[in-house]
């Protein structure tokens, strides 16, 4: 079988639909319960968005690639299932309220990391981000989702969403500190050592951490540089990224992955 994402659009629909199905149906399925919050929901995001690949295959160009396609299908539906009401308050914090100070003070490792404390808040962090995210502003939700859960580029993101990268870049730092600022109620902290830089430094390393993040990279500055407090920013982000990949990891219902199969074999996916 060929890579999935790089299916050419003269490949018949009998052929690519199926691929794209055990490629990406898991992460779609996955994608969908992090909107959604329920299985039957998340697995109806999944046949809309097959269905829709199905009817709209002949539309493919090949101008972006199958993956980014079939993302873009899925994310619309995602947004058109989940748009806020009319009226509805956006609730987004302003980005100096994300950045610690020096009340919040510093996760205690001995705590974290004593059995079998850190079994259960492994545990209690994956359901105040899961809930965290169903509560996101959807111009944020997005972005993160996309990125630190499924594992998308800044570029495929902006083709998905269609926005700018450097729009989906800001987006998803900001979502970060948000995410972040959540998980950080549930770790054990301890009071933090006075920083030797200024409030414009440790602005500037987050910056250059977030922007390693983006890249999948490690931080280039060496620990050893870092104040407490921006280390234990660090890794604290860290710790949501990590968090936002666990709770991505979803296998696609067997009888969901079976439908659809045998609706492509037989050329009958509804239209």
């Amino acid at each position: 079988m060929s890579d999935a994402g790089e299916l050419d659009a003269g490949t018949p629909a009998e052929e690519a639909i199926p691929q794209l199905l055990e490629a990406y149906g898991g992460r779609l399925y996955g994608l969908g319960l992090r909107l959604c919050g329920n299985e039957q929901d998340a697995q109806d995001l999944v046949q809309e968005t097959f269905t829709s690949a199905w009817r709209k295959w002949d539309q493919f160009e090949g101008r972006a690639s199958a993956k980014t396609w079939l993302f873009t299908i899925a994310s619309r539906a995602c947004i058109r299932m989940h748009r806020p009401r009319s009226g509805q308050p956006r609730d987004v914090a302003s980005l100096q309220a994300l950045l610690p100070g020096a009340e919040e003070g510093v996760p205690d490792p001995d705590v974290i990391h004593a059995s079998p404390f850190e079994a259960y808040l492994r545990t209690e962090a994956r359901e105040r981000l899961g809930r965290a995210l169903a509560e996101l502003d959807p111009d944020f939700r997005m972005p993160v989702i996309l990125k630190d859960i499924m594992g998308l580029s800044l570029i495929e993101i902006g083709e998905i969403l269609d926005v700018k990268p450097a729009t989906v870049k800001t987006r998803l730092h900001r979502a970060r500190l948000q995410l972040r600022a959540v998980l950080l109620q549930a770790v054990p902290r301890r009071p933090a050592e006075h920083s030797p830089y200024s409030d414009r430094v440790c602005l500037d390393l987050l910056e250059i951490k977030m922007e390693a993040m983006d890249r999948g990279v490690d931080f280039p500055v060496p620990d050893i540089e870092l104040a407490e407090r921006c280390q234990a920013l660090h890794e604290t982000l860290d710790m949501t990224r990590d968090v936002c990949q666990s709770i991505g990891r979803e296998d696609l219902p067997d009888e969901v992955r079976d439908t659809l199969l045998r609706a492509c074999q037989a050329g009958a996916l509804p239209t």
